[in-house]
């Protein structure tokens, strides 16, 4: 894994280019903070490759989901069953 910022791209784009060409992941960073990551994809592997990256935003976007509704703690069903009640009266 190799850390390029913004500037680098455009400056020094052949580097990062020869690392990704050598299997190398590729991070952009923006004010040294992590934006983007760049990989290899395989020839006739794209949408493989876009599937998976999808996949793993949303296993990441249901973990974070997962620790909130943890720290700001569970419904139990009748509190769940009270609040379907109370919208089909105010339907």
């Amino acid at each position: 894994m190799n850390f390029y910022s913004i500037r680098d791209l455009r400056t020094d784009s052949k580097k990062m280019w020869s690392d990704l060409q050598k299997g190398d992941e590729v991070i952009l960073t923006n004010n040294g903070r992590p934006s983007a990551i760049m990989i290899e994809i395989p020839e006739g592997s794209f949408d493989e490759i876009v599937q998976a990256v999808r996949q793993a935003k949303a296993m990441i976007a249901l973990n974070n989901m997962r620790q909130r509704a943890a720290m700001d703690g569970f419904m139990s069903d009748s509190d769940i069953e009270k609040l379907v009640a109370e919208a089909k009266k105010s339907e």
